[in-house]
């Protein structure tokens, strides 16, 4: 899976846009390791690191359906307007 990266996103308007994503999001580590977005516990675990001032700094993605990857991808460049 190819993916995206994201970049100064908001953290509360990230994990909205997760909770829309219909299929599986999976951030993956500078390690590999691949955290499931969709788990609570995951999100907490995997974006505690990637948080700086109330913001995601940067963050590889890759999701099991590619209309939730254009999603994702819409929100890092316009935010959340639709």
């Amino acid at each position: 899976m190819p993916g995206l990266d994201l970049h100064d996103v908001e953290l509360k308007e990230f994990l909205a846009e997760i909770d829309k994503c219909e299929g599986d999001v999976f951030l993956v580590t500078d390690e590999g390791d691949r955290l499931n977005l969709k788990s609570k516990l995951c999100q907490l675990i995997g974006l505690t690191s990637l948080i700086q001032g109330g913001k995601i700094a940067n963050a590889h993605l890759e999701c099991q359906k590619p209309e939730d990857e254009t999603k994702l991808f819409r929100f890092n460049i316009f935010g959340n307007k639709e």
